[in-house]
């Protein structure tokens, strides 16, 4: 059992509010995520203007989902896989390769799997990326700019992952047909 509150819009304090109605007139319900970072407004406000920041990058939307995905299956946030994997499905994105990104195999798509190769040296180095990890990214045609942009996707998919993590963010029934329970899972 979670020890966070899941907030309504009746429950949530009053900065999380205007938040919490938002999420609620988008998605028709208040996606758990939302609802449990409700309890901290600036954790929240932080994170829906880092999505916001993050959608405006020169990156496409799929290199986006592929920098959040490399992020969600490296910390196993069960959450962001399925909902992520959700809205591939929903952009009539391959089967295939929604099922790559989850298993954290390599891209059939070299230029997506330069990207989703940056991302992960970028996690699981602290950003401290070799000079040739860099290099490798830069051939495959992306920029200097698209290398940060990286980083902004790590650091807003960084809070949401550890909050869902942390709070114990159940998931939502518009997500269960792609329910992921980590990589040990397969």
């Amino acid at each position: 059992m979670s020890q966070f509150v899941a907030h309504t819009p009746e429950t949530a304090p009053a900065s999380s509010k205007p938040m919490v109605e938002g999420s609620l007139k988008k998605f028709g319900y208040v996606p758990a995520p939302v609802a449990n970072m409700a309890t901290s407004p600036e954790l929240l406000g932080t994170f829906m203007g880092n999505i916001g920041a993050f959608d405006k990058t020169t990156l496409t939307t799929m290199e986006r989902e592929v920098v959040i995905m490399a992020m969600a299956t490296h910390v196993e946030c069960h959450y962001c896989v399925a909902m992520h994997s959700t809205m591939l499905a929903g952009q009539e994105v391959e089967a295939a390769v929604i099922d790559t990104l989850r298993e954290r195999k390599p891209l059939a798509d070299s230029r997506l799997e330069a990207i989703r190769q940056f991302a992960l040296a970028v996690i699981t180095k602290n950003g401290g990326v070799a000079p040739e990890e860099l290099e490798a990214f830069l051939a495959a045609g992306y920029t200097r700019r698209n290398a940060l942009e990286v980083v902004l996707g790590i650091g807003t998919y960084t809070m949401s992952t550890f909050a869902n993590r942390l709070t114990g963010a159940k998931l939502d029934a518009a997500f269960e047909s792609y329910r992921w329970e980590g990589h040990s899972a397969h």
